[in-house]
């Protein structure tokens, strides 16, 4: 049987924080998984403290993150380290508690050394965090407080959105309506074109020496498509019809230039558009620093890039037309499939650099990247009819990306580790290498420790677990864990629409003591159930 054990544990939302697992009566017992943390802090060097020190960090993590057992404890443990590092980077400000990106200072950050590029995956990553204050102020950080610059690309809207699904409270989303629609207008008279379409330099995107470089992306289109979409369901949420009928309208009109204009029918995949309307604005783009032009304006970049999987992350592409075709590429060793992850850019291009020079995107590994397309693929396995990807080559994706996240220290053993990028072919942390040589400030050497530049346990959760939030009373579960890999798993303590969730399955009832194969419960009582790992729906009480 198949459960869901559910629980009421109060109220959520702004003023929600827990006081830890021991009133919870879930399945798992945090204690058992206290060693992690106790291996983590002896091998962590504490130069930089924001709000919750090393010391801390156990109490911090026992009362407010979702416990996860698995049979793959390399996958177990990172879980574990990736909330560990991410609560470093909860930082408490005059204006409130911010996530930041980097633990020491850089200069292109903004106010509290913060940075808008990778905040979209803050907000995912965070949003299962039980105590959401922290969210709360960051959200309010970035559209309410003087002073602070928006430089990057950022999913801003949808971030707020997919934080609601999770919570259930839609206070912090229609209060920031008005904000929201204002980010999404800025954006628009400095990025989009006459013909409806966004462009922006790669740089801009995080995404720098990339082969692709400046032009309508495929990134900034989706961040836009999915902003869109989303303002106009929190605008139906505020009872803004208005705002609701023209916000919708934007996400189709653009839903319809990115299926016509970035799809490249040859290359069977989405790419960037040169654009003759950008060409006087290359100022800032690392593009024509590091490559000839590949192709006139109006045409399509000669390369696939990672960031063409980006429309799947907000669900753009049609179903039925035969988009999905793209992800043939990510199984192809001569396209993103590489042993240490997804490559940034097809490997036969001949602009492919396996080793890092930077912060280049032109073949490198980067788990920011990583992170998109496997939220990306989890919504193709999901939600499209298609044969070309599913559980199996998800399921090790993830087990590739996990495997990457360690460090061969000086004395050779192996530890967990989070840094910028990867050697695709060695595993080797390639801006961390270019750092070391080259960077005679020994704060920045280290720049990259802990980077918080992308998710991990967003992915176990809602990805390979398979927990789908939803606006509505109804749990949505489709674990990508293929059949027969594991014989047990356990995701508890979710804090989930003011409710305590247990996603478990055991194949022989005695891991867990309630039962065989998978089981739900709510308050104590069965709401639902199956034998095996499928699709499940069941209601709140």
């Amino acid at each position: 049987m198949f459960f869901i054990l559910i629980t009421a544990c109060g109220v959520i939302g702004s003023q929600s924080n827990l006081s830890g697992f021991s009133n919870n009566p879930g399945v798992l017992d945090a204690i058992s998984f206290k060693h992690f943390i106790d291996t983590f802090q002896p091998n962590d060097k504490e130069s930089i403290i924001n709000a919750i020190p090393n010391n801390d960090a156990w109490d911090w993590m026992s009362e407010n993150i979702p416990l996860f057992d698995c049979p793959d404890k390399e996958m177990e443990e990172i879980y574990y380290f990736r909330w560990w590092t991410y609560r470093k980077h909860i930082k408490k400000t005059p204006d409130g508690f911010i996530i930041t990106e980097f633990l020491p200072t850089v200069s292109w950050a903004t106010k509290y050394n913060a940075i808008n590029c990778a905040a979209g995956h803050h907000f995912r990553e965070g949003r299962w965090i039980h105590n959401q204050k922290y969210l709360d102020d960051y959200a309010l950080f970035w559209f309410r407080v003087p002073g602070v610059e928006h430089h990057y690309s950022f999913w801003a809207a949808n971030s707020m959105y997919e934080r609601y699904l999770v919570t259930g409270d839609s206070q912090i989303s229609t209060d920031l309506l008005g904000d929201l629609v204002k980010y999404y207008q800025k954006w628009g008279k400095e990025r989009q074109l006459e013909d409806g379409l966004f462009w922006q330099a790669d740089c801009l995107e995080g995404m720098e020496f990339s082969i692709g470089g400046i032009g309508c992306r495929p990134t900034i289109n989706s961040y836009m498509y999915g902003d869109a979409l989303a303002i106009s369901k929190i605008a139906r949420m505020a009872g803004r019809e208005d705002l609701v009928k023209e916000y919708y309208n934007k996400s189709e009109q653009l839903k319809k230039l990115v299926e016509e204009r970035l799809w490249d029918p040859q290359a069977q995949f989405f790419k960037t558009l040169r654009h003759k309307e950008t060409e006087p604005r290359n100022e800032g783009s690392s593009y024509n620093a590091n490559y000839p032009t590949p192709c006139k304006p109006g045409e399509l970049a000669d390369v696939r890039e990672l960031c063409g999987y980006v429309p799947w992350y907000f669900n753009l592409p049609e179903k039925n037309k035969g988009y999905e075709v793209a992800w043939a590429q990510l199984t192809d060793t001569t396209g993103f499939l590489a042993p240490y992850g997804l490559t940034t850019a097809e490997q036969r291009h001949p602009k492919f650099r396996n080793e890092v020079i930077g912060c280049s995107w032109d073949g490198p590994v980067w788990p920011y990247a990583t992170s998109q397309t496997l939220v990306a693929m989890a919504n193709v396995i999901n939600y499209y009819p298609q044969k070309v990807i599913g559980k199996k080559e998800y399921f090790e994706a993830l087990k590739t990306y996990t495997r990457s996240q360690h460090i061969t220290q000086e004395d050779g053993r192996v530890v967990p580790w989070i840094d910028e990028s990867l050697i695709p072919s060695s595993g080797v942390w390639g801006t961390r290498k270019v750092l070391l040589k080259t960077e005679p400030d020994p704060v920045q050497k280290e720049r990259g420790k802990d980077y918080n530049h992308s998710t991990y346990c967003d992915l176990i959760i809602s990805g390979l677990v398979g927990l789908q939030p939803r606006a509505d009373n109804i749990i949505e579960v489709n674990p990508l864990i293929p059949d027969g890999k594991w014989d047990y798993f356990c995701l508890d303590n979710v804090l989930y629409h003011s409710r305590i969730i247990t996603i478990l399955y055991d194949k022989t009832g005695k891991r867990y003591g309630k039962g065989k194969g998978f089981r739900i419960f709510a308050d104590g009582h069965q709401i639902a159930g199956s034998k095996s790992l499928k699709r499940l729906e069941g209601k709140l009480p």
